[in-house]
């Protein structure tokens, strides 16, 4: 397996992955919303993705975006998308993802990266085998904005 950085060059591979993965998260097949979307990410400088590549052929993908710690004054990497296709899993691909983001953010010199997950999400086993810890002090809220009459 190879884990590259990806570049723009990389989003004719990206983005059926993207789209797979917005698909599994329930939403409908848009491959080419989602190639706009990176095409953005990537002109913007707003994230920084990993493929991970198996003979050769695209298997899964990490997406990490940058954010900021007012209180310790430090950078941190928000892991907000990671995804195996399903003919891939089990074979350490989304652990050799997660591992190649933790190295990056070492590289980097930022705080750590933070990840949520569903409650039922059978990978939570595997971010406790990599030293995740569940940060048992805060609640996590979200508030949705109304959308825009058409």
């Amino acid at each position: 397996m190879i884990i590259v950085q990806a570049t723009e060059k990389h989003i004719s591979e990206l983005a059926p992955l993207f789209d797979a993965y917005r698909i599994f998260y329930g939403q409908k097949t848009n491959l080419e919303a989602a190639t706009i979307f990176l095409k953005k990410r990537f002109s913007r400088s707003e994230s920084v993705v990993f493929i991970a590549y198996e003979n050769e052929v695209a298997v899964g993908f990490t997406q990490l975006y940058t954010t900021f710690s007012s209180v310790t004054l430090e950078p941190f990497f928000i892991l907000n998308d990671l995804y195996v296709d399903k003919n891939h899993r089990a074979k350490g691909v989304g652990e050799a993802l997660l591992k190649f983001a933790q190295s990056h953010c070492i590289n980097m010199g930022f705080k750590g990266l933070q990840l949520e997950t569903a409650i039922d999400n059978p990978a939570q086993k595997l971010y406790e085998r990599l030293q995740w810890k569940k940060d048992p002090n805060f609640l996590h809220y979200f508030w949705s904005a109304p959308k825009k009459p058409s």
